[in-house]
């Protein structure tokens, strides 16, 4: 193949055509709209992957990353499983708990939700919200921390007294009557997630205990923290066996999870037809050159230039402009990361999204993902009018034209 004859060929074709402007101008139109596809979608995916990690940030932290739970009545967990659980696996942090759901009341205010009864220590090894929190307070046995959301329902301050109304029953006489008990009130921590502030408190494991006439020793469920939940819970699956059951923070948020990446995934598809429509600029322009160039293909095919070095002349132009539109749209890409990144253009609401600033991260595999399917497309169109331009009858050109 003449190399020399196909790169000065594609150099002019690719200059701008004063006798056809509307060619050029479609190859314009074309680099431009693949440019601001992959823009877009580099942009988009950051936005969608940023969010996912932000949600799965604070559900991480307030569901737990892994929470061990009894199986059978007959097999309690206990102080016993939690020591030996601590002794096997030393990389793990626990934190066992109680929980039961319960009506706070201030004055005439009432608000419902989970109380779980902890041992502050423990818990903020695993949760830094509830350290946070907990700062350097030392509590009582019947002092209660709540989430932001119930606080400010409530108008609580620390010292404040609350009375707190449990779902069991006490039999008073010829009636039953729900435990109740006045607990101080010593802070409050804010998650992000207002489900999650205007339901969850939190109070000494030995007042729930007390209250709800439970073992000293015996536990509702361990919180487990761990770096790599996913390769952990089959570790201590395959330690505990039937006996208890365990529950990850991803199976709690399914659906959620389920939801957002379908979403991601149909977006992705969506704004990939940016780029479909754009390429058929492409194919139009190439196209267009084509049929105003049939006299010099002809030529061209008639003193021995062959198919190949033809439709490597086309394949060449119609690349040249959608790789350059998609490497043009990955620096213009990057810089609106960037700007998004350092600058507060884009504000978001704090107590829906947990933080004002937009979540941004971009995966490696959704980025690759976007070139690879943006140069698919461009190849895809140039070579039909790539491949068109060898099929030019060679003597019946020459004789019109």
């Amino acid at each position: 193949m003449n190399k020399k004859l196909v790169n000065f060929i594609v150099k002019k074709y690719l200059r701008f055509d004063k006798k056809n402007p509307f060619i050029s101008i479609s190859a314009i139109l074309a680099f431009i709209g693949v440019s601001i596809g992959v823009m877009v979608l580099i942009l988009s995916m950051s936005i969608m992957n940023g969010t996912a990690k932000e949600f799965e940030k604070k559900l991480f932290t307030m569901n737990y990353p892994l929470t061990i739970l009894p199986k059978f009545s007959s097999v309690p967990l206990d102080e016993n499983t939690l020591e030996e659980l601590q002794k096997k696996f030393t990389h793990l942090k626990f934190s066992p708990f109680i929980s039961s759901q319960a009506i706070i009341q201030n004055g005439e205010t009432m608000s419902g939700g989970m109380i779980f009864g902890i041992i502050p220590e423990k818990e903020a090894q695993i949760n830094p919200i509830y350290k946070e929190a907990l700062g350097n307070l030392k509590l009582d046995k019947y002092d209660v921390i709540t989430g932001s959301g119930i606080s400010d329902k409530l108008f609580l301050n620390p010292g404040t007294k609350a009375t707190l109304y449990f779902t069991e029953l006490n039999p008073t006489g010829f009636s039953m009557m729900p435990k109740m008990k006045r607990f101080t009130y010593a802070s409050s921590f804010t998650s992000g997630l207002n489900a999650y502030d205007k339901a969850y408190m939190y109070t000494s494991l030995e007042a729930l205990q007390t209250l709800l006439k439970k073992e000293d020793t015996a536990y509702d469920g361990i919180h487990v923290y761990s770096e790599d939940a996913f390769v952990d819970i089959e570790k201590l699956k395959s330690y505990i066996g039937n006996k208890f059951s365990i529950i990850g923070w991803w199976q709690q948020n399914g659906n959620f999870f389920a939801a957002m990446k379908m979403e991601k995934t149909a977006l992705f598809i969506v704004l990939m037809l940016i780029i479909l429509v754009a390429s058929l600029n492409i194919i139009s322009s190439l196209l267009m050159t084509v049929m105003s160039r049939r006299k010099e293909i002809a030529l061209l095919l008639s003193m021995g230039a062959t198919s190949k070095e033809i439709k490597s002349i086309f394949l060449r132009v119609g690349t040249i402009i959608g790789f350059s539109g998609i490497l043009t749209g990955i620096i213009l890409g990057f810089f609106g990361f960037w700007l998004l990144n350092n600058f507060d253009i884009v504000t978001l609401p704090a107590d829906v999204y947990g933080s004002s600033k937009l979540p941004l991260d971009l995966a490696m595999s959704d980025f690759v993902s976007i070139v690879i399917g943006a140069i698919i497309i461009v190849l895809v169109s140039s070579y039909y009018p790539a491949s068109k331009a060898t099929h030019i009858d060679v003597i019946d050109v020459l004789r019109n034209e």
